[in-house]
Order: C-alpha cells, then sequence, then structure tokens
C-alpha cells in the first residue's frame, strides 16, 4: 500500500541503499575512484582486488550493513496493519529492492555503483537468516575450493531460491523475491559468466601479499 509514509520508507531504504562505501573509502584514503580501476564496479571484491584488505574489509561490512538496515527501516517506518503479517512482509521486501537499487544506482556518485552481492547479503540476513546462512556458506565453500568470486556468488544466488522454496516459505511474495535475486545475480554477472566460460575470470590468489 503505497502512503506517504510508506513512500519515505522506501526513498529512505534507497538512499541508505546509495550510500558509495568503496567509493567514499578509495577516495577519502587513497586518493582513487575504485571505478577506474579492475572490475570498474564500486563494490566490495573490487575494492578488495583494488587497494587490499584494509580497504575491502570495511567496504565489505559497510555493504552488508547497508543492505540489513535498509529493510529495517520496516520497524522504524511504515502505515501497514499490523495484524496482516503478509503485508508487513511485502513492505521489507519493497525496502529490500530500494536498498538495492541504491547500490547499484548511487544518487551520489552518478550512478554508478557495484553488482549488489554484499549489500544483497545483508538483505537476506534481514529477510531470512537461516536462507542467508546457508547460502554464506555456499559462497565460502565455492570460494575455498574454486577461488572464483563471481561463481561463488552465483552458486549462493542459485541456492537461495531452493532453499526458500523447499525448506522454509509458504509465502508467495518471499518465493517470487527469491527467484528474482537469482536473476539479478545472473544478469549483473554476465561478463563473469562469459569469461567463466572461456576460462579468463581471475581467481583470489590466496598465498599472495594483498597489495595495501
Amino acid at each position: 500500500m503505497l502512503t506517504p509514509i510508506n513512500i519515505l520508507g522506501l526513498i529512505l531504504a534507497y538512499l541508505i541503499g546509495s550510500i558509495p562505501s568503496a567509493v567514499w573509502v578509495g577516495r577519502t584514503f587513497y586518493n582513487i575512484d575504485v571505478r577506474e580501476y579492475g572490475s570498474g564496479n564500486a563494490g566490495a571484491t573490487n575494492t578488495f582486488r583494488v587497494l587490499g584488505k584494509r580497504a575491502g574489509i570495511p567496504v565489505l561490512i559497510m555493504d552488508i550493513a547497508k543492505g540489513f538496515f535498509a529493510v529495517k527501516i520496516a520497524y522504524v517506518i511504515g502505515d501497514y496493519d499490523k495484524n496482516v503479517p503478509d503485508l508487513f512482509i511485502d513492505y521489507e521486501l519493497a525496502l529490500a529492492v530500494c536498498g538495492l537499487l541504491g547500490h547499484i544506482f548511487p544518487v551520489y556518485v552518478g550512478f554508478r555503483g557495484g553488482k549488489g552481492v554484499a549489500t544483497m547479503l545483508g538483505i537476506l540476513f534481514a529477510v531470512h537468516p537461516k536462507a542467508a546462512l546457508i547460502c554464506a556458506g555456499v559462497f565460502m565453500i565455492s570460494l575455498f575450493i574454486s577461488g572464483y568470486v563471481s561463481l561463488s556468488s552465483i552458486l549462493s544466488g542459485l541456492t537461495f531460491p531452493v532453499v526458500i522454496m523447499v525448506f522454509y516459505s509458504t509465502n508467495s511474495s518471499i518465493n517470487i523475491f527469491s527467484l528474482a535475486v537469482t536473476i539479478l545475480i545472473l544478469v549483473t554477472h554476465q561478463r563473469n559468466i562469459e569469461r567463466l566460460i572461456k576460462g579468463e575470470e581471475s581467481r583470489v590468489k590466496w598465498h599472495r601479499k594483498a597489495k595495501e
């Protein structure tokens, strides 16, 4: 239900998601715009690649946090009937979409953002913590075995709707949202998929000391 209060919540979720953690950390502490290096994305993965773990870890934490808090706006700002749980869930999912769009198209830095994997993880923890933990586990196992961040992100994205639909949710909105998550991850990782097929995708080098 689009009331003025709900619209305000959606705008705030977008603005929180738009916080360009990677860009601001890079510019403030390294005088570098990470979007001009590496993959060109304003996200945690590219920050690790370009600036190392001292920059990458804070950006990762901030990107996860902004996805989480964008959804949790529902507990502070919202006009819905608390006796109808499905309306609350729908509002949370709408906030999640706005927060994610903020990360991908951040208003603060010319609408050039990242792919949204870390922000999506924060969103998943806010929407369904148990499923999010399983997806995070799939990501870490895949990353340890393959060394590919992109492949691990794709596999964890594919895991989410399976876990939700098979084990947890009977809510149609969450089911649809989980499928949308997978589609979005596949779309944003199209170039990565092409490089994976060609054998040109870069891997995490576990034993190389990161350049700070």
